[in-house]
């Protein structure tokens, strides 16, 4: 027989736990909307305002036309205009911008026959915003091209009709010697300007675009659920309160948490590396030791992270509902799957202030570019920063009696 009262006072019970349980409670209200924004905009959005340098070699109405076509797109974000290429293309190099549109010395130079040829330095190490700068670039020049010939076809019927004109005219002064016209190069006319594409960083896939992050995801989701059974379940299990009951002292229980935690995600991160070498026959190009150390890095972010939200809760529960509406935003945010380009601009803000993104930023560079720590350095003392945070407010903060 079914107790209607009993029944009505465990659903009363159950909503009061949860009132009772702040964090879990935001979480629930909130975790669905962060998740919906999300994939409403970020995953598969528009790319737009891809950093690019462009170089121009001369002065004239045509740069100042292109650049004007260029300015009003979305795609692009002009972030310099240099007349050195060499700067431009170690702008690539640096990050600093996606590509280098580079326009040559004759390109205002319209009654010049020759081909004008437009360089395209790209980090290809970027698939995604390379695939959108290289054909939209490609075709915004043959727009340009299009233009021009159509000018240059106004001007030549002109010329030819004077041409002509001018052999009638002699032809009946002089029957035997008559004037030909100049015969038309529709070569010149229709492909003055072409455009030539450097990769700097080689052909590079999705997959070798995705694996890199997909690596520092991996040790992320790790660390912090392995986190939340380390010391949030152990709590909660009571396992704790029987470890500190013997003299030992917090720094001894965290410090032990961090050395299995990272051998545990170092080995686990060493089978992704191979496996991806072995079955889709990735390429490391820069240092696997550099590789190693900033994963190991990046696990003890995270384990300081973990260690911050579990030192003041009292169940695993807590520690997990806690935790899912900041780690499943970072897979998203920080550039995981698709570049940090493709979200609205408040995301883009955010990405920046997400440990994540630095991984995953010095993990391409390190195994797709073949960066050295000089390139990294950056990407390496923010995570310090990082780690030194967490750890600061995990430790102090760490409540042995919850």
């Amino acid at each position: 027989m079914v107790e209607t009262k009993k029944i009505i006072w465990m659903f009363k019970k159950d909503l009061l736990v949860l009132w009772r349980h702040k964090p879990r409670l935001i979480s629930l209200l909130l975790f669905p909307i962060i998740m919906i924004t999300l994939f409403g905009y970020g995953m598969g959005g528009t790319l737009s305002n891809i950093p690019v340098v462009v170089v121009e070699q001369s002065h004239g109405q045509l740069t100042d036309a292109t650049l004007n076509a260029m300015k009003g797109m979305t795609l692009y974000d002009i972030k310099n205009i240099t007349t050195d290429p060499n700067k431009a293309k170690q702008m690539v190099q640096n990050g600093q911008v996606k590509a280098a549109i580079i326009l040559p010395t004759n390109y205002d130079n319209i009654k010049d026959p020759n081909p004008k040829s437009v360089v395209i330095d790209v980090d290809s190490s970027d698939q995604i915003a390379a695939s959108a700068v290289v054909p939209a670039t490609q075709a915004l020049f043959n727009q340009i091209n299009n233009q021009l010939a159509i000018e240059k076809l106004k001007a030549l019927n002109l010329t030819t009709a004077q041409a002509v004109n001018t052999s009638t005219i002699q032809a009946q002064q002089n029957p035997v010697q008559v004037t030909q016209a100049q015969p038309i190069n529709f070569q010149n006319i229709m492909y003055s300007i072409n455009s030539q594409i450097n990769k700097l960083y080689g052909n590079i896939t999705y997959l070798d675009f995705l694996v890199p992050a997909i690596i520092g995801m991996t040790v992320l989701f790790g660390c912090m659920f392995g986190m939340g059974e380390s010391l949030a379940g152990e709590r909660e299990r009571g396992e704790l309160a029987r470890l500190f009951m013997t003299p030992t002292s917090v720094a001894t229980v965290v410090g032990g948490k961090i050395i299995s935690k990272l051998t545990i995600e170092i080995v686990r991160a060493i089978i992704l590396i191979v496996a991806a070498i072995v079955l889709f026959g990735i390429i490391i190009n820069g240092s696997m030791a550099l590789t190693l150390l900033i994963l190991a890095l990046g696990a003890l972010c995270f384990v300081g992270f973990g260690i911050m939200i579990s030192a003041r809760v009292s169940t695993q529960e807590d520690y997990m509902q806690m935790v899912m509406p900041i780690t499943m935003p970072m897979m998203f945010v920080s550039g995981v799957f698709y570049p940090i380009e493709t979200m609205p601009w408040i995301f883009q803000k955010i990405a920046y202030i997400l440990p994540l993104t630095y991984v995953n930023d010095a993990l391409r560079a390190v195994m797709l570019k073949g960066a050295g720590i000089g390139a990294v350095w950056i990407d390496i003392a923010v995570l310090l920063g990082f780690t030194a945070l967490f750890f600061a407010l995990g430790v102090t903060r760490f409540n042995r009696d919850i």
